[in-house]
């Protein structure tokens, strides 16, 4: 079996990945459409981070891709409906880097309160300027979190152990961490926050939901932090209301076109604005927090590869069994009435008895792991196969 990681994914994974006999290729940085089409011939795992994207195209032209791991949070770079329509897994981390990004963004909101960026370009520069004009602490100020994931609720919790008066919005219930208070609309937090930090996810519904019209809502003088997606927010937008002073401070770690490889020129309306700081996407770039993604995805793709278990997929129903020494029929499937019963009669017809059968279904797609005694017989796989319900098929011998 061989496994593709690209973006410098970490040799924890590699390690891991290895310990089961699966032979990994690396490269340091993203591949584009036709470059990964070639480099997946023969490959049945993929790994990737944020900057390589999985199309159906590309999907179309592996036949021999059973899983995709996301190493990092977001998944919004793969098509999932095509890797679904193929029985292809996907798997992320979504824990993994939280306190990594957390602890950036409270770096950066001290920073900003205390112009800490601009105090130290001047004293390079042979500037002593000791003064405390527009420099604040942040206990006792608002802050206003988007979205109140697991990365949004963990900083509400570090925020207000320093202090901080906490309010979040999110467009799901969401339970409200210590002392926070939940607002009823983006409006109202952006009415009261005098710092406003996004968390949001990438789904295309949240392009752009952060512009002209949001900043303006923005208390005067201000502070604001995008550590999730770079296309949620109008950065001209954000650039004349910095320019303006309406806004007093802000921290971008994303940006809506970001450079594929290490060393590649980069360039944003927001550079060279005070009190601006420009990040290239380190919010989970800790070396606690690269180690515990490669050893979580490479985890969830050794399970996938040799039990067939997709608990915590983000695409396929979660099933998961305990490895025995019965072989073992991955099947997945249609969600439609009767599937488990065919499939049960193709073994009955074929005299194969079955040992254990866990099946889940999440919205169309049903996925049934079988326990048989004995080894499969390759005309039972075949009728199998050929089911019309059948999306994807695959055996694992005792």
């Amino acid at each position: 079996m061989r496994a593709l990681l690209l973006e410098n994914i970490h040799p924890e994974a590699v390690r891991l990945l290895g310990e089961r006999g699966i032979e990994v290729r690396t490269t340091k940085g993203a591949l584009d459409s036709d470059e990964l089409i070639s480099a997946l011939d023969g490959v049945q795992l993929l790994g990737i981070r944020s900057k390589t994207t999985v199309t159906d195209e590309i999907l179309a032209a592996a036949p021999d891709l059973l899983a995709v791991g996301a190493f990092c949070i977001g998944t919004n770079q793969i098509d999932l409906g095509a890797a679904s329509e193929r029985g292809i897994a996907v798997f992320n981390a979504p824990f993994s880097n939280t306190r990594s990004v957390v602890e950036l963004a409270v770096a950066e909101i001290i920073s900003m309160a205390r112009h800490l960026t601009d105090k130290n370009a001047m004293m390079h520069d042979g500037v002593w300027d000791k003064s405390a004009k527009g420099a604040h602490e942040v206990r006792g100020r608002t802050l206003g979190i988007v979205g109140y994931g697991n990365i949004g609720s963990q900083l509400s919790v570090v925020a207000e152990a320093l202090g901080m008066r906490v309010l979040f919005y999110d467009i799901a219930d969401k339970l409200a961490l210590g002392n926070a208070r939940r607002c009823h609309s983006l409006e109202e937090l952006l009415a009261e926050a005098e710092t406003v930090s996004l968390h949001v996810d990438g789904r295309p519904g949240n392009a752009g939901m952060f512009g002209r019209a949001q900043f303006a809502m923005m208390r005067p003088r201000s502070l604001f932090l995008n550590l999730c997606r770079g296309m949620i927010v109008d950065h001209e937008a954000l650039r004349d209301h910095l320019l303006s002073g309406h806004i007093a401070g802000a921290a971008v770690d994303v940006f809506p076109e970001e450079p594929k490889v290490v060393g590649d020129p980069f360039e944003s309306c927001l550079q060279n604005i005070p009190n601006v700081i420009l990040t290239p996407h380190i919010g989970g770039s800790t070396q606690e927090a690269q180690e515990d993604i490669g050893r979580f995805v490479a985890g969830k793709l050794r399970e996938y590869v040799g039990a067939g278990n997709t608990t915590m997929s983000v695409n396929l129903p979660p099933v998961a069994t305990e490895v025995g020494d019965r072989t073992r029929i991955l099947h997945v499937h249609h969600n439609v009435p009767g599937v488990l019963a065919t499939v049960n009669g193709v073994l009955a017809d074929s005299n194969v008895n079955i040992e254990g059968q866990t099946l889940s279904t999440k919205g169309l797609l049903g996925y049934v792991i079988t326990e048989v005694g004995g080894a499969l017989p390759e005309e039972t796989e075949a009728k199998l196969r050929d089911l019309p319900e059948t999306v994807r098929l695959r055996v694992i011998a005792a």
